[in-house]
């Protein structure tokens, strides 16, 4: 199973902000749209880095006061792990786990294509190995 099939099934929306918007620009829109993180773009729309709900928090956790007037650009994390459509899910499922990360975005090139959650890829693994139990199932009975 490749990236490509999460694609297929959930679409290639992404939520994406520029880095000069504020931590607050940011929560509202990951409160707006149910996600757990949103990709920050340069102005040629290339990937700056990433801001998910852990990044808001910490940067809560520093100083809640203030925080929400940062620019995203100071809470963000710069190094992004990316993958390409291409990518085996036990590899990407393996990349998140070491990296500690639950977003990946999905990039051709360095266009933003879609992006990957962990949710995504438990959900097509549970989906794979069910449907690998009704086959054994169905061969068993027959």
């Amino acid at each position: 199973m490749l990236v490509d099939t999460i694609l297929q099934n959930k679409g290639t929306l992404v939520y994406t902000l520029p880095e000069t918007d504020t931590l607050a620009d940011a929560v509202a829109m990951l409160n707006a749209h149910n996600i757990g993180a949103v990709v920050i773009t340069h102005k040629d729309g290339t990937i700056a880095g990433i801001l998910s709900e852990r990044d808001v928090v910490r940067r809560l956790g520093d100083g809640a006061a203030s925080a929400l007037s940062l620019t995203i650009a100071e809470c963000m994390t710069r190094s992004v792990h990316t993958t390409s459509r291409q990518a085996h899910i036990d590899d990407i499922m393996e990349r998140m786990t070491i990296s500690r990360v639950r977003h990946m975005p999905v990039t051709e090139g360095k266009t933003l294509i879609g992006i990957v959650s962990i949710g995504d890829v438990v959900k097509l693994k549970i989906e794979q190995i069910e449907r690998e139990a009704e086959e054994l199932r169905e061969y068993i009975a027959s």
